[in-house]
């Protein structure tokens, strides 16, 4: 451990916080609801758009991975707290990674975004508005070729971005398996046409790098979040690669990086305010993104960052991220980083917990939702501006969790939908359970 606080002190302020701070929380303030039971397949999706509730419908609508990877959805109406049966949109493939992430378009039609690993973008596009029924339709989007990890955003004008990382190597043979930059696309008609960012801005990539030392030129994004008030998106990311003497797929991971994107202009920026354009390169992201660095290192045979990491805003406006760690035991180390207007104070906030999402409460107040390796149950902390951390409540499920995501607009009882643990990594296997938890209705 205390190397590990060595390698981090180079970026930030390390604060650790004492023991008593992370002890488990005990009461339980949530209700939990499971619309399908022993359903859910291993799943590598991120925290972004699993579930959005539509106010014109009064219902929330959610969407899994089944058996195979495949794509299911629900509905919860709001009037009579009755959930519809698992609906099958999509085949996944019997690939993790073809998990659905979900959006509701400004014409009122469900969208289902599936990067199929390192191949193609598909969408499914409900045939009617603010509905789950009919048969849905499928289209396969050229412009997001070699796509992986999708991640939807729509904008206050009803502009549709889809962020994705590409594997270059698909397109062209001659690149390293390990230079995976982030690209995206952009619709103006709802997802019926889709322009990629090459074509927008000129540039070979969003952000990434190309030629690191150390071969670390592939990103990882933990997770996105749109600030509509500002119209940007912030990210936050680790880097993965072979390490200094190979080029291979995800051996390594290395840092935690910020930065944020202008939906009007095409312009990323630093947490300082660096105008960074249409492109970020691996000199731009190591002057002005980063926020901590790490060993390269495989701690108890883990990667380390973990590929989920969460991005948020202080009461000031100014960003902090969430990111956990392993050590030598490979047990989770759970760390909290704020930018201060000069730099980033980083601070050890707890241990042993696997940090899955988050959710603004108030001003800098974050709800975070923890939960640890072979036990029910989902914790939750407060998190005061990337700072301060206490225990909040318990959130108690039958069975073990793997993913948690807000709801997007979420109205309780349906805040977070948290896909249960599968029995096995082999996606043919599917015993996992769905739940959707929120304050109870009064």
């Amino acid at each position: 451990m205390r190397r590990l606080l060595c390698a981090i002190v180079a970026a930030g302020l390390v604060i650790p916080v004492p023991p008593a701070a992370a002890k488990p929380p005990e009461k339980t303030a949530f209700d939990v609801m499971t619309p399908a039971s022993t359903v859910a397949s291993r799943t590598d999706r991120r925290p972004t758009a699993g579930g959005i509730f539509d106010p014109v419908a009064r219902k929330t609508f959610i969407s899994w991975s089944g058996k195979a990877a495949d794509t299911y959805v629900q509905a919860y109406d709001h009037r009579t707290s009755v959930w519809t049966a698992p609906k099958k949109i999509a085949d996944g493939e019997s690939d993790p990674h073809n998990y659905p992430t979900m959006l509701l378009a400004g014409d009122g039609h469900l969208l289902i975004f599936r990067g199929m690993h390192n191949k193609r973008t598909v969408i499914s596009r409900a045939p009617l508005a603010h509905s789950l029924d009919g048969t849905w339709t499928d289209a396969e989007v050229p412009e997001g070729a070699a796509a992986s990890y999708p991640m939807p955003v729509k904008t206050v004008d009803g502009t549709l971005f889809l962020f994705y990382r590409e594997t270059t190597k698909e397109l062209d043979p001659a690149a390293d398996s390990d230079f995976r930059p982030m690209k995206y696309l952009v619709s103006r008609d709802h997802g019926k046409t889709w322009a990629n960012s090459v074509r927008l801005t000129g540039k070979r990539w969003a952000f990434g790098s190309l030629g690191r030392a150390d071969h670390m030129d592939e990103v990882y994004v933990g997770q996105l979040r749109y600030l509509p008030s500002r119209g940007r998106i912030q990210f936050v990311y680790t880097l993965a690669g072979g390490g200094p003497t190979q080029h291979k797929h995800d051996v390594y991971h290395r840092n935690v990086y910020y930065l944020s994107f202008d939906v009007h202009t095409l312009h990323f920026y630093s947490a300082a305010g660096h105008d960074l354009g249409t492109q970020v390169d691996d000199a731009e992201q190591e002057r002005y993104l980063k926020v901590v660095e790490t060993p390269l290192e495989l701690p108890g045979g883990l990667k380390s960052p973990d590929y989920i990491l969460q991005v948020g805003t202080q009461r000031d406006g100014e960003p902090f991220v969430t990111w956990f760690q392993f050590d030598a035991a490979g047990s989770p180390r759970d760390f909290a980083g704020a930018w201060n207007g000069r730099n980033w104070e980083v601070r050890e906030v707890a241990n042993g917990l696997r940090l899955r999402e988050m959710e603004q409460l108030n001003g800098g107040t974050w709800r975070v939702y923890g939960t640890r390796d072979g036990k029910p149950n989902i914790e939750t902390f407060l998190l005061g501006n990337g700072r301060t951390w206490r225990p909040e409540t318990l959130i108690t499920t039958p069975k073990p969790v793997q993913r948690v995501e807000v709801i997007a607009g979420f109205r309780d009882p349906a805040r977070i939908l948290a896909t249960g643990a599968s029995s096995a990594r082999d996606v043919s296997v599917a015993d996992g359970d769905i739940y959707v938890a929120g304050t109870p209705r009064k």
